[in-house]
């Protein structure tokens, strides 16, 4: 398990050449699948070309370095569309908040950490209003967002188990129990539901919201009504956060 701090600025070496050929100038998320595709390579002789390596092209991720096998692990993202159009998607873990799906505030994450073998990310680093810092396991997480990570409905049900974030290498971790707010009962979450219900009947939508078929659900100009409102729940929380985000 690496943090993205161990992978970002590493310098990436050819086993077949043993010389460094490169450093991780960032990562590069696939939303989707939750996981860590492609490292964008960064090197002092590249003025204009943008190269990344395939993650299932490196051979590991070590205290001080990145192996691959040659230089040809390294591609021209004119070479790799798929890594251009997640580039594009500018989904950035870190700094991004952090909401449940029935639209409470949970904090914004500081950290992320991620399978050297996979890719696979496994969890990230919350801190709260509060200064409380916790980590929460990748399979409480429904949706990737550009700045805004949502969680499922049995995060908002369980208590979490959560650690104090390192602050430095040689602190030691201590895990504690944090209750939120959200996580009271059912009648709670009813209640959340309500309200938001309540913030957006009457409200304009800015721009048109699309589904995940990417289908028009709320066209611009829109005044929201309560029954428009509950139909609207179908298409999942992402259409929801959408449309809080785009209403006046």
């Amino acid at each position: 398990m690496k943090k993205s701090v161990e992978i970002i600025g590493f310098p990436i070496i050819s086993i077949s050449a043993g010389e460094e050929i490169g450093k991780v100038k960032s990562i590069v998320i696939n939303p989707e699948k939750g996981s860590v595709d492609f490292l964008t390579v960064e090197h002092e002789d590249w003025q204009v070309s943008v190269k990344a390596i395939p993650f299932q092209k490196i051979i590991g991720i070590g205290e001080y370095a990145i192996t691959v096998e040659s230089s040809h692990s390294i591609l021209d993202l004119n070479e790799i569309p798929i890594a251009n159009q997640l580039i594009n998607k500018k989904v950035s873990i870190t700094g991004a908040r952090v909401m449940t799906r029935v639209g409470e505030l949970v904090g914004e994450i500081t950290e992320y950490y991620v399978n050297e073998t996979n890719g696979q990310i496994i969890s990230v680093d919350v801190s709260t209003a509060e200064q409380n810092n916790f980590e929460v396991s990748s399979e409480y997480i429904i949706t990737y967002g550009e700045n805004l990570i949502i969680l499922n409905e049995e995060f908002s049900t369980r208590e979490v188990e959560t650690r104090e974030v390192e602050k430095a290498p040689s602190q030691v971790e201590s895990k504690k129990t944090l209750h939120f707010s959200t996580t009271a009962n059912q009648e709670r979450v009813d209640d959340l539901d309500r309200k938001q219900d309540e913030l957006l009947e009457g409200k304009q939508a800015t721009k048109n919201i699309v589904n995940s078929q990417g289908e028009t659900v709320v066209t611009k100009g829109a005044v929201l009504t309560k029954s428009e409102i509950d139909q609207l729940k179908q298409y999942g929380p992402s259409v929801m956060v959408e449309l809080s985000m785009n209403v006046k």
